[in-house]
């Protein structure tokens, strides 16, 4: 018997979720003026996502879009605005993961790609490996029309300011994202506490065909020791995609998220252990992340485009967007970027 035009479950709405990376806020260094900054970046790029939906561009090629406009931000920690290596130079991770046949590509410790996503989606493309690295990354990329640009291009005063108070208060211990601008007491005023925020950002996407995608890329943690790699390039662990379940994108303390493998328990949980969105994104969060040092949160759409934002900290930057609706920007805890879907 064939089904009955009633039977026949809508399609769900395409929905666009992002991040800009977690942390502790405090919303008394913050002025109107850099808030606002923060949130038009967010607004404007979330516009651009949104606008592809809209137009019937598959989920993968909307997240490396977005993820994209944010490696052009230098408001945040991945490509230009990228914080700096203990050696006071640039190594660059990028992820992303097609959820309709679980492809993925990936590069780490790149430094002279402009957009690290792009040489990514190129790996994805090749069909062959899913992660290279360093010179061999680059090479590969070149060879694929990705853009280089000298290694300084990524600079940016307020970056390497960090960088050297970093290294003057706390010798060769990393710090996350902007940790140093803390380190002194007559620090400028920051949207986040600059000792607790994890510099990642990552989109996540659900499109009119019914697939999902993932996309994530940081700069890493301030005066990091030169080689080392987060969660974010590793499928699984920051970045993961399946049509089937959920795709997800992380932020936080990258080795606390690489031995949870964050991204795919969330998949897993809800794949066998048959828990919401809501719960798998709750449980992997709040109670497994914590105990391994895990301070951070995620973004998620499943395969029925229910989003989830969760974070353990004291906020994230955050956003989503359906077509026809207008896109909603979160930075603190405590506003309300549910979805009514």
């Amino acid at each position: 018997m064939l089904p009955t035009a009633s039977s026949i479950s809508p399609r769900p709405v395409p929905v666009l979720v992002l991040h800009g990376g977690a942390g502790t806020l405090t919303r008394g260094a913050i002025t109107p003026e850099q808030q606002a900054r923060y949130r038009g970046a967010l607004n404007d790029i979330l516009l651009a996502g949104q606008a592809l939906l809209a137009r019937g561009a598959e989920a993968l090629d909307v997240v490396t879009e977005t993820v994209r406009l944010l490696e052009e931000c230098p408001l945040f920690n991945a490509g230009r605005g990228a914080v700096y290596t203990a050696d006071a130079r640039h190594e660059l991770d990028a992820c992303v993961m097609r959820g309709s046949d679980l492809a993925a590509g990936a590069v780490a410790g790149v430094t002279r790609l402009r957009n690290p996503v792009l040489a990514a989606r190129a790996v994805l493309a090749s069909a062959s490996p899913v992660l290279l690295i360093g010179e061999g990354a680059e090479r590969f990329a070149i060879e694929r029309g990705c853009e280089t640009v000298a290694p300084e291009w990524f600079d940016t005063p307020e970056r390497l300011a960090q960088l050297h108070r970093v290294q003057a208060a706390r010798g060769g211990a990393a710090a996350l994202d902007h940790d140093a601008q803390n380190l002194l007491a007559a620090q400028a005023p920051a949207p986040l506490d600059e000792r607790a925020k994890m510099g990642t950002v990552g989109a996540v996407a659900l499109d009119a065909h019914g697939h999902l995608a993932a996309a994530t890329s940081t700069g890493g943690v301030t005066n990091k020791l030169p080689g080392r790699v987060g969660d974010s390039p590793l499928v699984g662990a920051g970045n993961y995609a399946n049509d089937r379940t959920v795709a997800v994108s992380c932020t936080g303390m990258g080795e606390a998220f690489i031995r949870g493998m964050a991204a795919y328990d969330v998949s897993a949980l809800i794949e066998y252990a048959g828990l919401s969105l809501a719960e798998a994104c709750r449980r992997v969060v709040h109670d497994k992340l914590p105990p391994l040092g895990g301070r951070g949160g995620l973004i998620a759409v499943d395969a029925q485009g229910r989003i989830a934002l969760p974070f353990n900290t004291e906020g994230m930057y955050r956003g989503w967007a359906r077509p026809g609706q207008p896109p909603v920007v979160a930075i603190y805890a405590d506003e309300d970027d549910r979805s009514p879907a």
